[in-house]
């Protein structure tokens, strides 16, 4: 593609920036970087690769953020991390020979019941509860399920592994806002790698991206440190449901 003008940059180093803050708290960064990417001309396949390589170092520098707070216990998370990673390898490869039509139009149930669900139940996640299975259990079903959806196709990722993390291991939301950042980690870095194997990461873009999205992620992560569970879940009701809007407007447009 022709190179960008510095002010259309400097818009999607803004986005991205904004972006970096929303997903470091609830997810759903993609929602916002884009439409933007497809408005600046970029290519759809070449704007899904660009914004994986801008959400890896947004979801890198909050994970870091995380775990140096002690929010996150790495060791704990190790088979997650793994099948995670695994997950999205496969739902990447998959994607180029089933297509992903039919989850654009199952999703936005699953994510409109996440938010009625935070909805209804405001006191989940405020405290730690007691853990429903182990967490190399949680690993391997959870991260490669989810893991392998991510890489299939993507929406509403942040708002599975936060409501599973609350739900199955007993999680607050601050705790499971960082240990979903570590596991979008490796599913964004699955998906990288793949597209950038297959030359459709656009780097020039995408590295001035990921600039900002570092200091967006930085104060999102911040953010849920210091105000915990209230911003998580009212985020975490938003992004799902505007994520369903648009992927039914997708869907039925």
């Amino acid at each position: 593609m022709e190179s960008l003008s510095y002010d259309v940059l400097l818009l999607l180093m803004g986005t991205a920036a904004v972006a970096g803050v929303v997903d470091a708290i609830a997810g759903g960064g993609g929602l916002i970087v884009l439409p933007m990417l497809l408005w600046a001309g970029v290519a759809p396949i070449q704007a899904l690769a660009t914004n994986k390589l801008q959400g890896v170092f947004g979801t890198l520098t909050s994970s870091y953020r995380f775990v140096r707070s002690d929010t996150v216990d790495l060791r704990s998370l190790r088979t997650a991390i793994l099948a995670t990673f695994v997950g999205a390898s496969m739902g990447a490869v998959s994607v180029q020979f089933m297509g992903s039509d039919r989850l654009a139009r199952i999703v936005p149930a699953m994510l409109i019941g996440v938010a009625v669900y935070l909805l209804a139940f405001p006191r989940v996640g405020a405290v730690r509860a007691r853990s429903r299975m182990s967490h190399a259990a949680f690993g391997w079903a959870l991260g490669t399920g989810i893991g392998f959806y991510d890489g299939f196709f993507g929406p509403g990722t942040g708002s599975f592994f936060a409501l599973a993390f609350v739900l199955l291991l007993g999680y607050d939301l601050r705790r499971a806002t960082g240990g979903t950042k570590v596991l979008n980690f490796a599913s964004n870095l699955a998906s990288l790698l793949f597209f950038a194997l297959s030359g459709k990461v656009v780097w020039a873009i995408g590295l001035p991206m990921a600039a900002a999205q570092v200091a967006g992620a930085w104060l999102g992560a911040h953010l849920v440190l210091r105000h915990g569970a209230p911003l998580v879940r009212a985020l975490l009701v938003l992004m799902s449901l505007l994520l369903s809007v648009r992927l039914l407007a997708s869907a039925w447009g």
